[in-house]
């Protein structure tokens, strides 16, 4: 017995190839749920959500955000998916195992990985992208699938065309037909048919080069629209942070304009005190010397009178 599996939605037991690789859901679990791309890594998954949740954000990605927060565009690839530094987790595992990228044919940026493995000739042996593979894939799905409707389509007509041919010959061997069923024979003949079932089938489906552009543009444009909605919220947080700063430095000037002021009025206000603590000093100096200046020529004064008086006692 080979071992099951349990689905992750439902719970039945399944074989492992039966299960989808990403969720781990059987046929039925998958039929029941939309698939839907992912709005980060580009990964198609299956809404299991009850609620019927507006954003298309897969649970890793859900994840992510939580932990790191929004990512920025890969440098390789372009996806909305680098949550640490400048890669995302798919570009930096494939340049670890296969090394740099080289350019893709497809959409011609420089985020396709030679694997040099039988991997590029599901893609008719062309280097591609993860996201132009998936595209090409899809669009070689498409055709496939048109052309087998088309050769289904023309087998129904064939064996329609035998039998019509089969019962005409048993009527004609029967019965000459008149020129009224004539009429209706030519008017009802099947060669006309095929070409306008041919017309349509050729008309409702795309060739795989214009399926694959149309893919790879609208995924270019989900991408590019992701790229702008970031460019601009980092502008918006620029200009904030700039506003911010602008706003510190103008709060730093105007403390300091105010700061100024009062350390010049302090400083004058030293200026004045120290002037007048000088010029009462000079004052007190001044009257000082005065005072002496008085004092010595007294002094001077009573001693010529003391000479004075002794000369004549000695003659």
């Amino acid at each position: 017995m080979a071992a099951l599996f349990a689905c992750t939605k439902c719970n039945s037991r399944h074989p492992f190839e039966e299960l989808s690789q990403g969720q781990q859901l059987c046929k039925d679990c998958r039929g029941n749920f939309p698939l839907i791309k992912c709005t980060y890594c580009r990964t198609e998954f299956q809404d299991c959500s009850s609620k019927g949740s507006s954003t298309s954000v897969c649970k890793k990605c859900e994840a992510n955000v939580k932990l790191y927060g929004k990512p920025s565009a890969c440098e390789y690839c372009n996806i909305i998916a680098a949550f640490i530094g400048a890669k995302c987790q798919r570009c930096t595992n494939s340049e670890k195992r296969y090394g740099p990228p080289v350019t893709c044919e497809q959409c011609k940026q420089r985020c396709a990985f030679d694997r040099k493995d039988d991997s590029r000739k599901k893609v008719d042996g062309k280097l591609l992208c993860w996201l132009c593979t998936l595209s090409y894939k899809r669009a070689l799905a498409k055709t496939k699938q048109s052309s087998s409707s088309h050769s289904r389509h023309q087998s129904l007509n064939k064996s329609s065309r035998d039998h019509r041919s089969s019962t005409s010959s048993s009527v004609q061997s029967h019965k000459r037909p008149s020129s009224h069923s004539s009429k209706i024979k030519k008017e009802h003949s099947p060669s006309k048919k095929p070409r306008t079932e041919l017309s349509k089938s050729t008309n409702g489906n795309l060739p795989s080069s214009e399926s694959t552009l149309l893919d790879t543009s609208t995924s270019d444009h989900v991408v590019a629209m992701h790229q702008l909605k970031d460019q601009i919220a980092n502008l918006q947080r620029q200009l904030q942070l700039k506003d911010q700063q602008i706003l510190a430095r103008e709060k730093q000037a105007g403390e300091a304009k105010a700061q100024h002021g009062v350390i010049e009025r302090e400083l004058r206000l030293k200026i004045q005190a120290m002037e007048k603590t000088h010029g009462d000093t000079v004052e007190d100096l001044q009257s000082k010397v005065r005072v002496l200046q008085k004092q010595v020529i007294t002094l001077n004064k009573a001693n010529k009178k003391g000479k004075d008086t002794e000369s004549p006692s000695r003659l």
